[in-house]
C-alpha cells in the first residue's frame, strides 16, 4: 500500500518559519532603526501558534510581544519566552496578580483602572510599568478624559511607572475618510499636554500593520504593532492611498485529505438540506475538514479549494467535520490525497483574503477560526 504524502493527519496546517521571519524583517526595514517593532501574537498568533512564533521572533531580536489577555501572556512565560509582553485588552482587578507574577505589562484603559492598579501596586515590593490607552475615535477601549485629568491621574501614581502612550485606529486603511488623521490629532494633543507637564512616555505607539504598509509615518511613534503583516497580509486600501511600501507573503498553508471519492448521477442532491443539485454526472470528493475545523460554513456552494493543482468548487453545505468538493474535471484523485484549503499548488494560490470574500467575512476571522484540533506543522 502506498504511503500518504505529507504528515499523517486528516487535516493540518503548515506554518513557514522562514516566511514569518522574512515578514518581520520587511516590517523592520520599512520603519527603520529608530522604530521598534512589537510582534502581535494574540489569538495564538492569528492561528499560527503563539509559542512557536514568539520563540522564533525572540531569536530574531524582537524585544516586544503583544497579547490580548493575561492568560495568553502567562502561557508564553511558562513556555520560556523572555521578551517584554504587552497585555492589550485585559486590566481587570482579578488579573492584577497575574500581571505581576508573569512580568506582564498592561495597557490601562481608564483612569479608574489606573487608580485600581496603583492600589494593587502599593502592596507589592516592586512597582509595575504600564501603557495608557487613549480612545481617540475608535469608541472602544481607552480613556476619553481631558488631558489635564490624565496628567493629574498619572502624577497621583507613586508605585506605577508610566511607560507608554497608545491608541488604536478605526479605519487606518481607508483613505476616503479623514478619521485616522483626526485620531492622530487627538493623540498628539494629549501627548503634547503630557510633555508640557514634564511627563514623557518612553514608548509612543499608534500603528498596527496598515499605517506601516501605506507609509503613514506620522502615526508610527517609536513603536509599531505588527500583527497581520507578520503572517503575510495587508488590508486592501480604500480611496486615494499612497503606494504600498510593505510586501509580505502568507506564512500558513492548510491541507485536508480526501476521505472518499464518489460518482453521482445527474439530479443527485448533496449535503444537508440538499442545497446542491448535480446538473451533470458528477465526481465528488469528501474532505476530512469541516466547520469544526474552521472551514467557513458559508463556503458551501460559493467557495473553492485547490485539488490536483486546480481550483474546484465546494458543493453543498459545509458539515461539522466534512466538506464536499466537485472534482469531475480533475483526474486521478483518490482517498488519502491532500487538497489545499489555503496555500499554493503550482501557479494556483488561495489566500485568506480570497476565502474571506467567499465567506462574507474578513481574513483575520479565516485565520483565527482554524481550530486548535487542526495540528500545526512547522516547516
Amino acid at each position: 500500500m502506498e504511503l500518504m504524502a505529507g504528515p499523517p493527519y486528516r487535516t493540518w496546517v503548515e506554518v513557514s518559519r522562514a516566511r514569518i521571519v522574512e515578514n518581520y524583517r520587511r516590517v523592520r526595514a520599512v520603519v527603520g532603526a529608530p522604530v521598534e517593532v512589537m510582534a502581535v501574537v494574540k489569538a495564538d498568533a492569528y492561528g499560527h501558534g503563539a509559542v512557536e512564533v514568539s520563540r522564533l521572533l525572540e531569536s530574531e531580536g524582537a524585544r516586544w510581544l503583544a497579547v490580548s489577555n493575561v492568560e495568553e501572556g502567562a502561557a508564553l512565560r511558562r513556555a520560556g519566552v523572555r521578551a517584554r509582553i504587552l497585555v492589550m485588552a485585559d486590566c481587570l482587578p482579578s488579573e492584577h496578580e497575574g500581571l505581576a507574577q508573569y512580568a506582564l505589562t498592561p495597557v490601562v484603559h481608564s483612569l479608574e483602572d489606573l487608580a485600581g492598579l496603583e492600589s494593587f501596586a502599593e502592596a507589592r515590593p516592586a512597582g509595575l510599568a504600564y501603557h495608557l490607552k487613549l480612545d481617540t475615535g475608535m469608541g472602544r477601549l481607552g480613556t476619553r478624559a481631558p488631558a489635564e485629568e490624565i496628567v493629574a491621574a498619572i502624577r497621583r501614581c507613586r508605585r506605577l511607572q508610566f511607560e507608554g502612550l497608545t491608541t488604536h485606529f478605526a479605519s487606518s486603511a481607508d483613505y476616503s475618510t479623514a478619521q485616522t488623521d483626526r485620531q492622530i490629532e487627538v493623540f498628539e494633543e494629549v501627548l503634547e499636554a503630557l510633555r508640557r507637564a514634564g511627563t514623557e512616555p518612553r514608548w509612543i505607539h499608534l500603528s498596527s500593520t496598515n499605517p506601516v504598509a501605506y507609509g503613514r509615518r506620522r502615526a508610527w511613534g517609536n513603536l509599531v504593532r505588527a500583527g497581520h503583516s507578520l503572517y503575510g497580509y495587508v488590508s486592501p486600501a480604500k480611496g486615494s492611498a499612497p503606494a504600498r511600501t510593505l510586501e509580505v507573503k502568507p506564512a500558513l498553508a492548510w491541507k485536508a485529505r480526501i476521505l472518499a471519492v464518489k460518482k453521482l448521477p445527474a439530479g443527485t442532491r448533496v449535503g444537508y438540506g440538499g442545497t446542491f443539485r448535480a446538473e451533470r454526472p458528477t465526481t465528488i470528493a469528501i474532505l476530512a475538514a469541516g466547520y469544526a475545523d474552521g472551514v467557513p460554513h458559508r463556503m458551501g456552494n460559493r467557495g473553492k479549494v485547490i485539488a490536483g493543482g486546480q481550483l474546484v468548487p465546494v458543493i453543498g453545505a459545509v458539515s461539522m467535520d466534512l466538506t464536499t468538493i466537485d472534482i469531475t474535471d480533475v483526474p486521478d484523485l483518490a482517498p488519502g490525497d491532500a487538497v489545499t484549503l489555503l496555500g499554493q499548488e503550482g501557479n494556483v494560490e488561495l489566500n485568506a483574503q480570497q476565502v474571506a470574500r467567499w465567506a462574507g467575512t474578513i481574513s483575520y476571522t479565516v485565520l483565527c477560526a482554524i481550530s486548535p484540533r487542526v495540528p500545526r506543522v512547522y516547516v
